[in-house]
């Protein structure tokens, strides 16, 4: 079994990268996969880029090239909700991309138009497992819930209100929702895990440089115990 692993900037796969036995490296579409055996499973990881079209990209990839069996992305991502707070760690069990809009066409905001689904519902098994592997975090919290993906960086509090409001996420972020999207139609299981560096909705829109070591320190600690229990 070969496990997919996204990120979309160097630094949410740095830790990763330093554990990672690297059998083969292959470069597509200006992205470099690495190949090869961390902490005893077979994995490829790769930095996507930022963005849903980058992340999409690199997801078919994945599935087309190094035919994986499930996908895990990892990375920082922004609260959205009041109590959620940066370091604290969010599991997505559905994602939506909350910058698609055809509501002009009697669409509801985020359904991407044609497609049988609203939302893309993370692997059960995958969501569950890093559920029981948080509760080993000590001095933050571990929600399982929606997160919103979307082109833009959000650090206005009344966007990121607005997006709590409106698709009940306790996070967002600019990948998640289009490699999930990818992963449905290509029926592969994936979850998507997210450290909170930063919460525009309470004013901590600034903390994002203060907080991503810790929270990709803390996505990192969860992924490792996924792959070693997998």
């Amino acid at each position: 079994m070969t496990i997919g692993i996204i990120g979309a900037m160097d630094e949410e796969l740095e830790l990763l990268l330093k554990e990672l036995n690297i059998k083969e490296k292959k470069t597509k579409a200006n992205m470099d996969f690495k190949y090869g055996l961390l902490w005893g499973k077979e994995v490829v990881i790769v930095r996507c880029g930022i963005g849903k079209v980058n992340a999409a990209i690199c997801t078919q990839i994945l599935i087309d090239d190094f035919d994986v069996d499930k996908v895990i992305n990892v990375g920082i991502a922004g609260g959205t909700e009041k109590d959620v707070l940066p370091g604290d760690v969010v599991i997505a069990d559905s994602l939506v991309q909350h910058d698609m809009d055809t509501t002009v066409f009697g669409d509801k905001l985020g359904q991407i138009p044609r497609l049988d689904t609203f939302d893309f519902k993370c692997d059960r098994e995958l969501v569950l497992k890093a559920k029981e592997i948080c509760g080993d975090i000590e001095g933050h919290k571990c929600l399982i819930g929606r997160i919103v993906t979307g082109d833009q960086f959000v650090n206005s509090p009344e966007k990121s209100r607005w997006l709590c409001s409106e698709f009940k996420a306790l996070a967002c972020e600019m990948e998640g929702g289009s490699i999930a999207q990818v992963c449905y139609l290509n029926k592969k299981p994936f979850v998507v895990i997210r450290s909170i560096s930063d919460n525009a909705s309470i004013g901590a829109h600034m903390e994002f440089e203060k907080f991503m070591g810790i929270s990709i320190a803390n996505s990192t600690n969860i992924l490792k115990k996924m792959i070693q229990n997998n």
